[in-house]
């Protein structure tokens, strides 16, 4: 099993760069970092002494305030004594502290969870726990780590017992939940089920131990789960080697050794060393084994070792470098996630199964593109190769902590059930990616209203993978422009060939050609067009196809991009939807910073040079767009150039655009021209004290498309934070360009707010439609 650790030899690093990034810059892997403002002598008064007396007081009288007045409630504690750090063995308490570190730094990467490492000197089974016993205050929850068994079973059972918080011994429970949701899939996969599942567990440590109780809890029987150590099958009457919690488990069988166990067995659960299951042993299993070697470094045999043998077997290792890892870090950051949000007195088996069941059946989802480029490898597709979810796929806070928080509710050991699931899990996709956040609300108005919306590019594999995402979504129909045979052949391909709702419509086949073609030629026959030409760009130009659909009414939006450049797309476009009327069209993305902070830059796609006329109507859009999106706007107008200084030409277009706002007396703060440090740093703003801007500008007007594009890409990838867009704004019907390199993510999120624009020009009549389309983003 892996625990977020990696092999050295799978992810090719090696001992001297291990020890370089710990000893680099500041020791270790943690920081503490201020959440609140101590800038002036006001706010130290607030935050300490005399201002800190007031929740002291507060949480005296009421215990349960500690969670709204202090970190407890997003506070876990990872401790360890160092008995056994990894498969290194008992390297001592202070040894296991750079595990107990990154354990800490996991918990932060994955679910938001602040953490604290506490490494115990002792052995001692009472000092331990009454060491972690006192310091329970300070925590909403305890994680503990890298303690041997028998030990570690003591340690957990006596802290559940004397805590009111979660105590969750990861080695045990995280093992056999992300394993047990890997053989829920292969078990869908081979058509078993785990009543009648003869299974095998090789070893009986702490992971072995956990791993049988939970798939007891499962419905495995008894009689048919075998457990072996290293003297053999675990059965009812050996005394060797035995302790009170092997004894829970042995059974009456006249196996011995673990050959015997595996003669007819479905599965084999390996938690031992490696080599421990030899291909003479695997040949005695059943049809379709299911064989999880979980030894690491080294499984208890290889997948080809494996597959040598037994063709037909399911095969799961703790590694990174072979397909299925078992991999804590996709367990006890969104358990602990869902307990701590809920005020979970304890993690209980319910909230554990849950945890396995909600893993396993986001395995069986299309997987997102980012998932497949963290895995390096082919395009990752539900099967034998993937019945556990990577480690990286972004929607695991979303899915996993909703159903253990649900759990808790479920089972009574919440002290604040949520009344919204849903809204819960929404919440959490933002609290990590601030794309999901910015886009909640849009979403979910779409939802409740779907539409049609036309996917231009409808042969291209991401592209038919996001109609299918989107209409699962219930955010509409979508319409795939394309042959028919190509696009039904890809699908199949994709395993969506019996995806309902799904529309195939082939431009040059379509009964609405003539119908189209009359259309455009009434736009364009005196502008050089002939009716041929028209009829010639609605048999072949999927865009132009798709963009008189939305204008003639037969769909209410579309997405395009993936094939072709933006500049193409916008002229194939422009051939049937027109600017809305009095509206500037434009490009707006959203910069989203790593802690929150949200900028709005335009124009990002369109005007190379726009002139001041049409940047007062990009400004008025992006800000009318900011203020939809919750974001009170304030405009800066950006150039070399800060209020005349240095002197140039090029700035006398801006400062007609703040002329022309002034006198048309806009409803938002807005200035310039000037530098993004004066308009994104207070320091440097207050150096102009006759700035109208009352704090940092959130809405940034480009004074040219080059520095627009350069701006938005370049941040990106210098890291700190996402981008959504460019959006296309301003046109009389909705429509989107995606960049050339968009994945399906991106694509199914334009298609969402091509139909959140559709929403909101239906709502509005005359004028207003119009604008809807521009600026409601």
């Amino acid at each position: 099993m892996a625990d977020g650790n990696i092999d050295q030899r799978t992810a090719r690093i090696s001992a001297e760069e291990a020890l370089a990034l710990h000893a680099m810059g500041r020791p270790g892997k943690l920081e503490t970092r201020i959440s609140k403002p101590l800038t002036t002598a006001r706010d130290l008064s607030l935050a300490y002494s005399p201002g800190v007396a007031e929740p002291c007081l507060h949480i005296a009288r009421d215990p349960m305030l500690a969670y709204d007045y202090t970190t407890r409630g997003n506070m876990v504690a990872v401790i360890s004594n160092g008995t056994a750090v990894l498969g290194l063995g008992n390297l001592g308490a202070l040894a296991s502290k750079p595990v107990m570190e990154g354990k800490v730094a996991l918990f932060k990467r994955f679910a938001d969870i602040d953490g604290i490492d506490l490494e115990i000197a002792t052995e001692d089974v009472d000092e331990f726990v009454a060491a972690v016993r006192h310091l329970g205050a300070s925590f909403g929850g305890i994680n503990l780590e890298d303690i041997r068994a028998p030990e570690c079973f003591v340690i957990e059972s006596r802290l559940r017992e004397l805590m009111d918080i979660p105590v969750f011994h990861d080695d045990q429970h995280g093992t056999a939940i992300v394993a047990i949701a890997g053989l829920i899939n292969a078990c869908h996969l081979t058509g078993r089920a785990f009543r009648d599942l003869r299974l095998v567990i090789n070893g009986a440590g702490a992971a072995g131990i956990a791993c049988a109780e939970l798939l007891k809890a499962m419905g495995v029987r008894g009689d048919n789960l075998l457990l072996c150590d290293r003297s053999g099958v675990i059965y009812q009457g050996r005394e060797q080697g035995m302790n009170q919690w092997k004894s829970a488990h042995a059974v009456p069988t006249a196996a011995r050794t673990l050959a015997e166990a595996l003669d007819g067995a479905d599965v084999f659960f390996g938690l031992s060393a490696k080599g421990a299951l030899t291909r003479e042993m695997m040949s005695r299993m059943a049809p379709r084994p299911i064989i999880f070697a979980m030894a690491n470094p080294d499984p208890e045999i290889t997948p080809e070792e494996a597959r040598a043998v037994r063709p037909d077997a399911i095969i799961a290792t703790g590694r990174s470098d072979y397909p299925n890892q078992v991999n804590n870090v996709l367990g006890f950051p969104y358990i602990f996630r869902g307990a701590l949000d809920v005020r979970a007195h304890t993690i209980n088996e319910a909230m554990k199964i849950a945890a396995a069941e909600a893993l396993a059946m986001l395995a069986r989802e299309d997987v997102p593109d980012e998932v497949n480029t963290a895995a390096a490898g082919s395009r990752l597709k539900f099967g034998p190769d993937y019945i556990i979810p990577n480690a990286f796929d972004p929607r695991l806070i979303s899915h996993l902590p909703p159903a253990v928080a649900k759990a808790a509710m479920d089972s009574g050991v919440a002290a604040r059930p949520s009344a919204d699931l849903r809204r819960y899990g929404r919440e959490l996709s933002g609290r990590l990616n601030r794309i999901a956040n910015a886009l909640d609300a849009i979403m979910e108005r779409v939802r409740s209203e779907p539409k049609r919306v036309v996917f231009a590019e409808g042969e291209e594999e991401k592209v038919v993978r996001a109609a299918a995402a989107f209409r699962n979504a219930g955010y509409g129909s979508p319409v795939l422009i394309g042959r028919d045979e190509r696009v039904t052949a890809t699908m199949a391909s994709l395993g969506l060939s019996q995806v309902h709702g799904i529309e195939i419509h082939n431009a040059r086949l379509s009964g609405q050609n003539r119908k189209y073609a009359e259309f455009l030629y009434s736009r364009l026959q005196r502008h050089g067009f002939l009716a041929r030409d028209c009829q010639r760009m609605v048999n072949q130009d999927r865009n132009v196809f798709a963009a008189c659909m939305v204008a003639t009414g037969d769909a209410d939006a579309m997405v395009t991009g993936v094939t072709r450049s933006a500049a193409v797309c916008l002229e194939d476009i422009g051939h049937a939807i027109d600017p809305g009327r009095g509206l500037i069209p434009f490009g707006l993305t959203l910069m989203l910073g790593e802690h929150g902070g949200t900028l709005f830059v335009a124009d990002t796609l369109i005007h190379e040079r726009p002139t001041p006329v049409e940047l007062v109507g990009i400004a008025k859009g992006a800000a009318a767009a900011a203020r939809h999106l919750g974001v009170e706007p304030r405009v800066a107008l950006l150039s070399h150039s800060t209020f005349g200084n240095p002197r140039h030409p090029t700035v006398d277009s801006l400062r007609e655009v703040a002329s022309i706002l002034q006198r048309q007396k806009v409803d938002f703060e807005f200035d310039g021209e000037m530098s993004p440090d004066v308009a994104l740093d207070p320091a440097y703003r207050a150096l102009y004290p006759f700035c109208r801007l009352s704090g940092t500008a959130n809405v940034l007007i480009m004074p040219g498309l080059h520095a627009a594009h350069i701006a938005t890409r370049l941040a990106p990838r210098l890291g700190g934070g996402s981008v959504i867009g460019p959006l296309l704004l301003g046109l009389a019907h909705p429509a989107q360009i995606v960049p050339l390199d968009a994945s399906v993510s991106q694509i199914v999120d334009l298609a969402c707010l091509a139909a959140y624009q559709a929403l909101r020009r239906e709502a509005r009549p005359g004028r207003q439609r119009a604008a809807a389309a521009g600026s409601g983003a």
